[in-house]
Formats: structure tokens, sequence, C-alpha cells
């Protein structure tokens, strides 16, 4: 067993010493030798441990000697809860007076321990354990925070090699090639360990994991959308010898992360945040240009996706101090340089919520994903400009994370923040605020996160309104949108006052990312609404599948934007992010699902195009179900598919089905399936 390696957690091991009794053993003074494997182990860097038997040394290590029977010896093992993690050699050191001798007996892995009251990752309750780390499957949420959708995903952190390549990963860093012994000897602390994952997981610096795309073309790899598991991206990164896998969004580097660290015992969770705040020069502002037409300007570098996702791991913090204990944030997601590299955490979720955005690590950032204020203005020239929206509630809506022990949704939301428009909220604004140097005159002087002096810039006050609105508005959608159908949508538009108003209607569409950068424009017009006294009128427009069809993106995503320019009044801008619902699939599995027994199963979609969709793949995946994807190339116009699956470890499993096709990036569906033993 030694020989090929034995997992443990930190907790207490029973070591079986295969071999006979000799005089050696009983007359000289034996020793167990823990080196770390690794270069130049040493007792000064924990990285090597050496003590008697029947004692507990300094270093917190103890070895026992049990009851021996049938000729061999049985030994008890216990590490100290703050110990390295990670792959040690394991030796039986003989000192006989004048003779010295030691044994290799093979190697085990140390890894964190939520069990263990005195590790710093030590979680109480056993169903959050059983979530934050045993669990080997989860759900991501994603789309746009009126419809957010579920995508199951395979974390697979016990499969076969997994934890050898977390711990490559490790090995692969920038702090492990600068100072090695350095580098794990630090590997004790969650802190230290998981801000390293954070880096590793993303290829920007080092050679890392995934490496990013978002423009839409992805003929050099693999569409982020296609990836429904980290399994086969971690072995793809291992077996070609660590070159970067392309390619990955932010959903991807979560989802690798979460399965790298639940393999080394850290619980761990993917957290989505919608309308998520990307602040490029953190002054807790995003500012948005369009011209007099609507369409967005690439004017400022800040921007606000549909949802971002980023990974809470749970731990202690002995730097901060144990108010700031728990739930830390953690995004591999490579946005914006840290201390020289891109990562991205730990930050305390109670420091995010009390807006302690001068504490380590990065909590500024992730502060402004979740609390900026959001401004929009029209762009007239270099020298005028109008603003015509300010919304303190947009940013940070429905943080979601998958619930204990269930598929459904966990709001988390309140962990981030104070109610929005409450009076705490806004203190913990402007507390903010003032630690990252933004004054009350509206100078500031540094950004924090970067630990550079910027220019002294100007601020404007953004959440006192322009002035008291004549008209308002709204686009609502008339039907749920489904890919394939035309979009029907109203604006309604109302006159506040008892005059007579003309309004100057500019409406466009454009295909856009989940970023919300666009990317086609679908249509534009303009017209003139004239509003009597409190009038109110709804105008229905409609987008057609033939307009929109060759321009959509395949995050299936449309903005549309309405300008509307009230004569001697204020301009109102409305927006509306759609997103297009695919096919389903119906996934069904014949039969009892039992360990090393095949099993049938037999996937459906429906065609809601008018067109014959050609040149099908479907790939399927689940830990314990399939050991490596599963690829069908599917060429018949048939709605159903059929493969087989033999599962190869009991318990509850996630069966992921992705169907890719030439109308479609993919169509996706899961099924829980319960396997059982053989009777």
């Amino acid at each position: 067993v030694w020989r090929q390696g034995l997992l443990l957690h930190l907790s207490q091991v029973t070591v079986g010493l295969l071999a006979f009794i000799s005089v050696i053993l009983w007359i000289g003074n034996c020793c167990l030798l823990f080196p770390l494997a690794g270069p130049s182990p040493a007792e000064s860097q924990h990285t090597k441990v050496i003590f008697n038997l029947s004692d507990e040394g300094a270093s917190g290590w103890s070895a026992t000697q049990e009851h021996s029977e049938h000729g061999c010896m049985n030994f008890t093992i216990v590490s100290p809860a703050n110990a390295v993690i990670g792959r040690y050699k394991l030796k039986l050191q003989i000192d006989s007076g004048n003779k010295f001798s030691s044994v290799l007996l093979g190697h085990f892995v140390l890894l964190f321990n939520p069990w263990c009251p005195n590790d710093d990752v030590y979680m109480a309750n056993e169903k959050d354990r059983q979530e934050y780390v045993l669990n080997d499957s989860g759900i991501i949420f994603h789309g746009v925070e009126k419809y957010i959708q579920q995508e199951a995903w395979n974390y697979g952190q016990f499969e076969e090699d997994i934890l050898d390549i977390s711990l490559a990963i490790l090995d692969r860093s920038l702090n492990h090639r600068k100072d090695p012994s350095i580098d794990v000897s630090n590997r004790n602390n969650p802190i230290y360990v998981s801000r390293v994952i954070s880096a590793m997981v993303n290829s920007n610096d080092e050679k890392g994991v995934v490496e990013g795309k978002w423009n839409g073309k992805y003929r050099s790899g693999t569409n982020p959308l296609h990836w429904s598991g980290s399994v086969t991206i971690l072995r793809k990164w291992y077996r070609r010898r660590y070159k970067p896998v392309r390619y990955g969004q932010c959903w991807v580097f979560a989802g690798v992360m979460c399965t790298v660290l639940r393999s080394l015992g850290i619980p761990t969770r993917v957290i989505t945040n919608f309308n998520s705040a990307h602040d490029r020069n953190i002054n807790l502002s995003i500012d948005k240009y369009i011209d007099i037409s609507g369409k967005t300007l690439h004017l400022t570098e800040d921007s606000v996706w549909n949802f971002h996702v980023w990974n809470e791991s749970w731990f202690i913090r002995r730097d901060l101090g144990s108010f700031y204990d728990g739930w830390q944030v953690l995004d591999a997601t490579p946005q914006e340089v840290s201390k020289g590299i891109f990562q991205c955490g730990p930050a305390s979720t109670k420091a995010i919520k009390e807006g302690d955005v001068n504490l380590d690590y990065d909590s500024s950032f992730v502060f402004a994903a979740v609390n900026a204020d959001c401004v929009t203005w029209i762009h007239y020239s270099n020298k005028r400009k109008e603003r015509i929206y300010s919304n303190t509630r947009k940013i940070g809506k429905f943080i979601s994370t998958k619930a204990v022990g269930t598929n459904s949704r966990v709001d988390v939301t309140d962990n981030y923040k104070y109610p929005e428009g409450s009076l705490k909220e806004r203190q913990v604004y402007k507390k903010a605020l003032k630690l990252l140097g933004v004054s009350s005159t509206g100078r500031r002087t540094k950004v924090t996160r970067r630990r550079r002096r910027f220019s002294v810039a100007r601020r404007q006050n953004m959440t006192v309104p322009t002035g008291k609105p004549t008209v308002s508005g709204k686009l609502n959608l008339d039907a749920s949108p489904v890919i394939g159908q035309d979009i029907l949508l109203t604006l309604s538009l109302r006159n506040l006052i008892t005059d007579f108003k003309t309004i100057k209607v500019k409406l466009s569409a454009s295909a856009v990312l989940y970023t919300r950068k666009p990317k086609t424009e679908i249509l534009q017009w303009s017209r003139s609404i004239q509003l009597g006294s409190e009038e109110v009128k709804e105008i229905p427009f409609k987008i057609s599948y033939s307009q929109y069809k060759n321009a959509l993106m395949d995050d299936r995503k449309i903005l549309v934007t309405a300008l509307c320019e009230v004569r001697q009044g204020n301009s109102l801008l409305m927006e509306k992010d759609i997103l297009l619902q695919d096919p389903f699939l119906t996934i069904k599995v014949f039969g009892p699902t039992v360990v090393h027994k095949a099993a049938n199963v037999q996937v459906t979609f429906t065609n809601p195009l008018s067109e014959t969709v050609t040149d099908c793949v479907l790939r399927a995946e689940g830990s314990g179900l399939l050991k490596e994807q599963l690829q069908i190339k599917y060429v018949n116009h048939s709605s159903t598919i059929e493969f087989e699956i033999i599962p190869y470890k009991s318990g509850t499993r996630q069966l992921q089905v992705d169907l890719v096709s030439n109308h479609f990036s993919d169509i996706k569906g899961f099924v829980m399936l319960d396997v059982t033993l053989v009777q």
C-alpha cells in the first residue's frame, strides 16, 4: 500500500510495517523520518521531521508502537494540525549504537483537514463538509439577473491522478520556481496555498492551467461554453506537459479552482455575482458612455458583466483577526494584477461587507464588484457630456451558490453587503471611499490594490440626481424569448406632468457577450412620440429571427437600448438584457444503475428551428460514471441519441450532457443518479 501512495487527512493513521522482527529493531533506538518530498527538505522549514517512537517531537509529530502480531510491527502516527501539506516520504531510521540505517517504507500525501478542530480549515457542520469538500459535482449559476440559469459541473476531485495534478500545479508556480524551499514550507497555510492556486489556474503569468479568451473566436481551442467539468481540463494540461488549455472564461476558472482546492482539503464553493462590476481604477464608480444614438462608446475600461463567477474557501485569517474568519473570496479569472501577477484573494467576505477595503488580499476589487455605483453619460463631444442615469443599486444582484445537499440556488448577497438603499449600506460605501483615498471633495490620491500612485483625479458626485424626471419608461418582453423565434417587446412611456411632451426615441439592439460588450448591431430605428398630459403610450416592436440569427454570439445574449430625448427635460435611458432560451434536453437512464454494470442512456432534444440541425456532437461526462469524457459525432437528423455508461463508483452521481451543432453553441442538461453496489 505504501509503495503505491496512501492518501491521508491530518488525522490519526495506523502504519503496518511489513518486516520480520529483528534484533536490530528491538535493541537499537528507532525513530520515524518524514522528509517532505521536494527540494532540500529541512527541519527548520518544517519540510523534514524526525522524532522518536512513543513521544511527541517539537514539531508536533508523534508515533507510538501498537500491538504487533504475525511478525509485523504496527505504529500509529499523528501529525500536527499545522503541518505542511503535500507528498511525504516515510522512512524508518534505526540506530543500534555502532550501526545506523534507514528503510524507505513508502510515500503518503498530507492534506488540510476540515474535520480537525485545530486545523485552519476546520468546518464544524458535517453536512457542510460533505458538500464543500466531498461532493465531486455541483451547479454553477449564470444568465442574467431576471433569468438565472443553472449548469452542472463535474469537479471530480477524487478522480484518478487529480490530486497529483493539484500538487503539480503548486510545484509550477512562480513562488516555487523562485525559492522552492520557502514555497513548500509555506504550504501549511491555506491563505498562501489558495492565493497561489488563484494565480496558477489562469495562464497569464505562469504555466497555468487555463488560457482565457473573450472575443468569441475559439477555433484554435475549445469554446469555453463546451466545458462541463474540471477533470478533462486538468488532465489535458498535465498530459500536454503543462501547456495552457484553450479556452476558459470565468465559470471555467472557478470550476477548475474549486476542484483543486477541494482535492487539497480546503472547503470551497462556487459563487455567481449578477451585474458584476469590473472597476479598473477602483473608484467605486462604473462610468458608461453612449453616443446620441444610444450606442456604447469605449471611452472607459470600466464594465458591468451580466454575471461573474468566483470562489469562496473556508478558513481562518490569522493575519487579520478572528472577526474575518470564514468564507474568503478567491478569483482565478485574470482581470487585474495584484502584487505583480494576475491573482485575486483571499478576501474575507466580512471585510467586504464592512467596507474594510484596505485589508489583504484584494478586498477593494471584490468590494467594487458587488457595490460600485453605475453612471451613464451621453457623450456629445470631448467638451460636452450629459449624465442621464445614476444607479446605486444595480451592481451585485442575486449573489448565488448551490445549496448544501440539493441543487437549488441559495442567495448569499447578505454575506457581501447590507440591504441596498439602507443607511448602513451607504455608510459602508462612504467608509470604503475614504479608505481608498477618495475624499469628500472628490480628490483621489492613490489606489490601494495596485499600490501605485495615480495623478490626482476629480470624482463626480454620482449619486445626486440630475433633476426631477418628467417622463418615465420601461422596456418589457411580451414573452419568454426562445432561440429560433421572433422577440416581441413593448416600450412603455409615461408623461409624469400635465404639460404636452415630445420625445425622440432612438432604439437599438446588439448581440453582446456576457461581459455586455457589443459585437454586432441587429437593428436601429428612431421616431418621435407625442405624449399628452400624464398620458401613457405603449410602442410594440419586434426583433425577428431573420434579423438576429446571423448576429447572435454563442452567449445567446442581446442588449436592447432605448434612448429617449425629452424636449425641455432630462433624457431617459432604458436597457434590456435578453437571454435566448436554448432547446431542452431530456435525459433518460434505463434500468437500475449498479457499479460495474452497463446502463443505457437516451438523450432527446427538440429542434425549435425551421431548418434542419446537422453536424451534432454529443459530449457526456460524470465522476463515477465515465472515466473519460465521451464524445459522439452524430450526423442523423433524428432527435434521439443513445449511449452506454458503466458506473465505477457508488453513491449519488451527476451525469452531464452537452449537445453542440452548427446551429447551437451548446445545449446542456444533467441528471442525478443513485448508483448502488453489486448485490
